[in-house]
């Protein structure tokens, strides 16, 4: 299985505060304590632990985790190289030992085994035990476990089970309010003012068309793809069209009604 592993970029990442997330990071930081990031998709939780990660200098270790995911993903697995069987370490074993930041993206969505796996890493004992080498190995000094999901779209699904989040400090994340999120995009891509805050306002009222039926809304994140493709000469209508309802919705009567009100708006 291939997993999404990403180590820490570079080029720093551009991150607008838009409450005391920052400042209860350092003292999650200082403590070593587990973080829990809830909140809906593209509301800016993977940006925010990149923008940390920078900040503190602290190798990141990122995996998306989905149904398949597993313990032995993470931890870490033998292979048969030539004649000999040797030990491959996993992405949480080598953020253990390296003392990286190991964020689990929508770890609601992984396996029971993996809740299991972390449990002894989440408390006062931040040990990884494998039991495929029988060895226990504590957790370096600079290793924060950091994981996210969204409450809204698991509710029914997959939830986090309370005995699982009480190991955890908790952010709330929510989409920003409009100036701030129009903010974001003209930093992120350059856009305009103008069109900047039309496609705020297209965001707000997606976000708030609940008799649609929507399971995802338009995120923070569609709303910057779809000004991209405006910065970059595509016609406006089309843009959004493109990045914000094609990828919310299949149903062409749904598709169509969201059309009329952003080409309204924009």
């Amino acid at each position: 299985m291939v997993l999404d592993e990403t180590i820490i970029k570079t080029i720093v990442p551009y991150y607008k505060q838009t409450g005391k997330e920052l400042e209860i990071f350092d003292k999650v930081w200082v403590n070593r304590l587990p973080l829990l990031l809830k909140g809906p998709t593209g509301s800016g939780k993977s940006r925010f632990v990149e923008y940390i990660a920078h900040q503190y200098q602290i190798p990141l270790i990122t995996v998306s985790c989905h149904e398949e995911t597993s313990a032995t993903d993470l931890i870490g697995r033998f292979i048969i190289k030539g004649a000999e069987t040797i030990w491959i370490d996993g992405p949480l074993t080598k953020a253990v030992k390296a003392g990286a930041i190991m964020y689990l993206d929508e770890i609601a969505e992984a396996r029971p085994d993996v809740i299991v796996a972390i449990h002894s890493l989440t408390d006062h004992r931040r040990q990884l035990y494998i039991d495929k080498l029988g060895e226990t190995f504590e957790a370096h000094e600079n290793f924060l476990l950091i994981a996210s999901f969204n409450p809204g779209y698991q509710r029914g699904f997959k939830e986090l089970k309370p005995s699982t989040r009480q190991r955890f400090v908790s952010i709330s994340f929510n989409y920003p309010e409009n100036k701030l999120e129009a903010e974001i995009l003209s930093n992120e891509t350059g856009i305009d003012a103008d069109t900047s805050n039309k496609l705020v306002n297209i965001g707000t009222k997606i976000r708030n068309l609940k008799e649609l039926g929507l399971t995802e809304t338009a995120s923070t994140r569609l709303l910057v793809d779809a000004a991209k493709l405006i910065v970059s000469g595509f016609p406006k209508r089309l843009s959004v069209r493109l990045a914000i309802i094609e990828p919310l919705t299949d149903d062409l009567e749904i598709s169509q009604a969201l059309a009329d009100v952003c080409d309204l708006l924009i």
